[in-house]
């Protein structure tokens, strides 16, 4: 599937289908977050694999009761790892660029299952003592995201997004950019934020 479809196609998946995840496309998702750029090219981050019955409802427990996550065949938990980043870049390495590393490999892996014809959504909100005993997580890491993946049970609506014009600026904040579509099938049905 060509890159911009796979951007086009991806929609948060909350609902999946009774069906087992091949070990190939698992594979071929790690192979893509493998090669995700980080800070240093340090990859400050683990990602553990999660299949277990009991540890996909203990992390489903520990979002808030989201059952979805305990349904989907495999989570992917993601953990920055400060002190793998902090040894080259001080403080700036473990409270950011560790962080900026794990979510953005948890998006290679997110956009890397629409490409193979399966579906995720991004899991933040959860209580990360919880997510670190689950996966029996080392206390030098963090939980930055949950990932659960499966074959899709549904096909939701499209979401309306902000307006691109609001979230751009040319060279300063808050200074206009002017934008048109190149390809009309990325435009969305827009929303205002109150804020």
């Amino acid at each position: 599937m060509d890159y911009f479809e796979v951007v086009k196609k991806r929609q948060s998946i909350r609902a999946f289908q009774n069906r087992p995840i091949e070990d190939g496309k698992l594979h071929r998702i790690i192979e893509a977050v493998s090669l995700a750029p980080s800070a240093g090219d340090l990859q400050a981050y683990e990602i553990v694999i999660v299949k277990d019955s009991r540890r996909k409802k203990a992390l489903a427990k520990a979002a808030w009761e989201q059952s979805f996550i305990a349904e989907a065949p495999v989570c992917l938990v993601f953990l920055a790892h400060p002190r793998r980043s902090s040894g080259k870049y001080g403080q700036r390495g473990s409270e950011l660029y560790s962080l900026q590393d794990a979510t953005i490999a948890a998006t290679f892996a997110h956009l890397t299952a629409t490409a193979l014809g399966l579906g995720s959504t991004w899991v933040g909100a959860f209580d990360d003592a919880a997510v670190a005993n689950a996966v029996d997580a080392s206390r030098e890491t963090r939980p930055i995201a949950i990932l659960p993946i499966g074959y899709p049970a549904e096909t939701p609506q499209l979401t309306p997004r902000r307006a691109v014009g609001e979230i751009l600026s040319s060279e300063i904040s808050g200074m206009p950019y002017h934008f048109s579509f190149t390809d009309e099938s990325f435009e969305r049905p827009t929303w205002k934020p109150n804020f």
